[in-house]
């Protein structure tokens, strides 16, 4: 068993003691877990008391003292051999504006023990401690481990689906001509590369649990496992797909702005073309020299006027006929 010294910790999120049957019992400092069940203490690294436990409890292996305090960043897996050591990447609903920066999670398993560490509230540890207080969720540390990285993996697909949702709106709207903001396509962009860059290694850390023969892990724990590696796969292939078509949104964009820019220009050469030649007979009439005809006539101004209408007139039509216009 576990004594209270042990698990005696100021700034711990939670601690609790699964109870075999789908629960959670929460530890108090004077309560002595028994090992029959294994622990789960939730920590939070930004918290000095949470970083000196980690530092200093003989519970902790050496070999992961540094990535659980928060040195690592990237999915992985890490065998040792008291358990293993899990880094994972988890949707940051903190904030709606960046949830493309994702929390890291932490983990550190034994079939006895769960220490996971974070910087930030993860919704899928949240909603964890829920199911376990409803009595509806893991019995041991292989299925703990397997209902977090799907509900992390849940997560994941619902953020790939808002941001389909998101491109097919782009799309209906080049369809009708119509030219997103500036910055909007790029930081949906931004998301999708970000994601892709973190979602394919998380793959490959389930894959690798799903294929390693963690003594704590049963078959049924490590094929559903493999489902979720699986399931994450296909969401990176719509996540490329995605990136795919932002592509050829940003290429039909740039074709939009450069055939509007092209139509503004022509419209303005046609114009120029127009106007050229009573542009130059009012320039030539324009000269105040004597010997301008219709000088000295009463009408002379107004006969002027209404040949320069007819010539203008008469170019139009001649472009129209050309096809020009």
């Amino acid at each position: 068993m576990i004594d209270r010294e042990a698990l005696h910790i100021n700034g711990v999120v939670y601690a609790g003691q699964l109870d075999g049957q789908g629960g959670i019992v929460p530890i108090e400092a004077s309560d002595i877990a028994h090992c029959i069940h294994p622990c789960w203490l939730h920590l939070d690294t930004e918290h000095p008391a949470s970083s000196e436990w980690l530092s200093s409890s003989p519970l902790i292996p050496d070999p992961v003292r540094e990535s659980l305090a928060g040195i690592s960043t990237r999915p992985r897996v890490n065998r040792i051999p008291e358990g293993a050591l899990i880094i994972l990447r988890s949707i940051n609903f903190n904030t709606e504006e960046y949830p493309e920066e994702l929390i890291v999670l932490r983990i550190y398993i034994t079939e006895k023990l769960i220490v996971t560490t974070r910087n930030q509230p993860i919704q899928a540890v949240e909603e964890m401690l829920d199911e376990l207080q409803k009595k509806q969720g893991p019995e041991d540390s292989g299925s703990w481990l397997v209902d977090m990285c799907d509900t992390l993996t849940d997560h994941t697909s619902e953020f790939i689906e808002d941001m389909h949702d998101r491109i097919i709106v782009l799309e209906n709207d080049l369809l009708d001509q119509q030219i997103p903001p500036r910055g909007q396509l790029s930081k949906l962009r931004k998301q999708l590369i970000v994601l892709r860059r973190y979602m394919a290694p998380q793959r490959d850390v389930f894959a690798r649990l799903a294929s390693e023969h963690l003594p704590w892990m049963g078959d049924d724990d490590r094929r559903r496992m493999q489902d979720i590696s699986d399931r994450l796969g296909r969401g990176i292939d719509d996540i490329d797909g995605g990136i795919a078509r932002t592509a050829v949104i940003a290429d039909e964009i740039n074709w939009l702005t450069a055939e509007s820019i092209n139509r503004r220009g022509y419209t303005m050469s046609l114009m120029a073309m127009i106007f050229l030649p009573t542009t130059f007979l009012t320039g030539l009439f324009g000269v105040n020299l004597g010997g301008i005809p219709g000088g000295n006539m009463r009408f002379g101004f107004s006969i002027f006027c209404l040949s320069l209408i007819v010539l203008v007139l008469g170019v139009a039509i001649w472009l129209k006929r050309r096809k020009w216009l």
